[in-house]
């Protein structure tokens, strides 16, 4: 696991040193610069396999390729064996070397062949192109620029240490951050900066400037056939066992975060079974009974004789809070980042690597509103009619979700803020008229729209898989880790369990008991009742406590200045909103997605 950087024929090139150290968390055990004529690759290493051998930027023997990279490739020792078959000798045992040979022997065929969690980069030294790539679902982020030459590194962080480099705020990540609490690939809050979608790769040159992006990988769809269950069961298992085996390899401590919910408490399973020792476990125990789940975690843990922590859950004051928030690269609100951040922080002082059960939900539906389709909430006698008055302004927009049906209905219900002309979650609410058009609202969740299709169950798991799941939960998981230098694992997302799982039609995820029934089926088999035979628990933030108490301070001297931070925003009505979210009269999440903007911003200051 690293940090990765790179500057080829930029004006930045004296920034380099400086772009690599705001990722030094990142790699806190090695930092290299290679320098080439007009071209510059930055690495902060976390080593994790091979730390004496696996050092970066790696060069070829011949001294064509550079490569930096960042994550893990849990295959490389068959991809190793097939390389040596060809003739090609290793110098090391890591996988960054397979990463090198690999390209050299394959070119962009490459990244298909990976089973991992990865963003690399190789520069061409003879041809001056550079090849870039991110794994399937988008564990690991890619940023980069092609503004005045090619500039790239693992988080958005690195572009702010840019001498130089314009710090134009992209109004299309505004609007999906207030939509959704983040900002969606390809778009990244600094305007000159994207993001490589997950399952892409990039390729650049040089000599023109020219840059190609193309998917190594889609989505599959599901089967029209369901197959027989029991079959389907044994081969999940098969999967979910595969990948966690090839997740264990490390040279250093390597545990698991263990909630008590079924998703981690599988991978404990598997992991024991896989003859993990010794099998450290980590669980936050939380003051109040409510959000508390020692108790079936403490039962997991013995039942597979796990070396188990319980870590308290620190009060995170205003101070921390807003700390917290200001390390971020780029705003993410989702509450549970904050918990999570200390979770890392805590873990990470017993082990480097842990195993999380992260990908559950999203691949085994179990999100209540996945099954809450389009076609449950079809058009009603008199909706178009009010929705013409509406829109005319002859009806008040308060009545705005009776008019919506359908996937108008689906979305409205997805987002904290939308396109619609009125209404509590309009945009035009809070955002300056220039700034509602350079918004493009009416693009709100493009790609989540485009994946969820004609908004069915299949689809709309699919649809949180390219957005939710990689630029949330992914996203908060890889920044509050590595924030510590602990690396975090998701076998849920190894290549086994995508390939078993993801074209399974969406009915066999369903029974009596409602969505993830694989898992629970599984979970059943082998876990303690505790586990599987409960109502979900999620991992909630009391906000409106919280906005009452220890994070009041912060959240109102970043209001206070609202208006200096954020001209594009309406202020005023920011500040009401917030009122009304203490009182539990107005919408806690949006409420505090502000705050998390403005705190990030009273650092990162952004020209509109």
């Amino acid at each position: 696991m690293c940090g990765i950087a790179g500057l080829i024929a930029t004006p930045w090139q004296d920034s380099a040193a400086a772009a690599l150290e705001t990722i030094r968390s990142r790699g806190p055990d090695e930092q290299q610069l290679w320098r080439g004529a007009d071209a510059i690759l930055g690495n902060t290493r976390l080593a994790v396999i091979d730390p004496e051998g696996g050092h970066q930027p790696m060069r070829s023997a011949d001294g064509r390729y550079v490569l930096v990279h960042n994550g893990e490739i849990y295959n490389f020792r068959e991809l190793r064996a097939e390389l040596q078959a060809q003739g090609r000798v290793f110098a090391t045992r890591s996988d960054s070397e397979v990463l090198l040979q690999g390209f050299a022997a394959w070119g962009a065929q490459l990244p298909a062949r990976l089973d991992g969690m990865f963003a690399f980069a190789v520069w061409d030294v003879a041809e001056r192109v550079l090849f870039a790539a991110r794994d399937r679902i988008g564990v690991k982020p890619f940023f980069y620029s092609t503004h005045r030459g090619l500039a790239f590194a693992s988080t958005l962080q690195a572009f702010f240490a840019l001498r130089g480099f314009p710090r134009r705020l992209d109004y299309e990540a505004l609007r999906d951050f207030l939509a959704f609490q983040v900002c969606l690939a390809p778009h990244s809050f600094l305007r000159e900066a994207r993001q490589l979608p997950p399952a892409s790769w990039l390729r650049w040159r040089a000599a023109d400037g020219r840059c190609e992006l193309q998917r190594y990988w889609e989505i599959p769809r599901p089967a029209a056939r369901v197959p027989d269950r029991v079959q389907t069961l044994e081969q999940l298992d098969r999967a979910l066992r595969e990948s966690v085996r090839r997740q264990l390899v490390a040279d250093v401590p390597l545990g698991a975060f263990l909630s008590g919910g079924i998703d981690s408490s599988l991978m404990v399973r598997y992991m024991a079974e896989a003859g993990a020792r010794p099998l450290e476990t980590f669980t936050l125990a939380f003051a109040q009974q409510a959000y508390d789940e020692t108790p079936q975690a403490r039962a997991v843990a013995e039942m597979f004789g796990c070396r188990h922590h319980v870590l308290e859950a620190p009060a995170i004051g205003g101070e921390a809070f807003a700390a917290s928030i200001r390390a971020l690269d780029q705003p993410l609100a989702d509450p549970a980042y904050v918990m999570t951040h200390a979770l890392a922080q805590l873990t990470r002082r017993h082990v480097t690597v842990a195993i999380s059960g992260d990908g559950g939900d999203e691949m085994f539906a179990g999100y209540a509103r996945f099954a809450d389709e389009a076609a449950r909430h079809p058009a009603r006698l008199g909706q178009a009619s009010a929705r013409r008055l509406l829109d005319a302004g002859l009806l008040p927009g308060a009545l705005l979700r009776r008019t919506l049906h359908g996937r108008e209905l689906l979305l409205y219900r997805r987002v904290e803020l939308g396109p619609w002309r009125a209404g509590r979650k309009s945009f035009a609410r809070y955002l300056a008229p220039d700034a509602l058009a350079n918004c493009r609202p009416e693009a709100t969740l493009q790609l989540w729209r485009d994946l969820a299709g004609g908004m069915d169950t299949a689809s709309l798991m699919r649809a949180d898989l390219w957005t939710y799941l990689s630029e949330n939960c992914l996203a908060k998981a890889d920044r509050a880790s590595m924030a510590h230098g602990l690396e975090v694992r998701v076998p849920m997302l190894g290549n086994p369990v995508l390939d078993a799982a993801l074209g399974l039609p969406a009915a066999l995820h369903y029974d009596a008991g409602g969505g993830k029934a694989l898992l629970r089926e599984l979970a059943r088999r082998s876990l303690p009742q505790a586990v599987w035979d409960r109502p979900k628990h999620g991992f909630s933030v009391p906000l409106r406590a919280l906005f009452n108490g220890a994070w009041r301070e912060a959240g109102e001297g970043a209001l206070a200045r609202c208006a200096t931070l954020a001209p594009y925003l309406d202020a005023p009505a920011v500040r009401r909103l917030w009122r009304a979210a203490r009182t539990g009269r107005g919408a806690r999440r949006l409420a505090y997605t502000f705050v998390v903007l403005l705190l990030w911003l009273d650092v990162h200051p952004l020209e509109g």
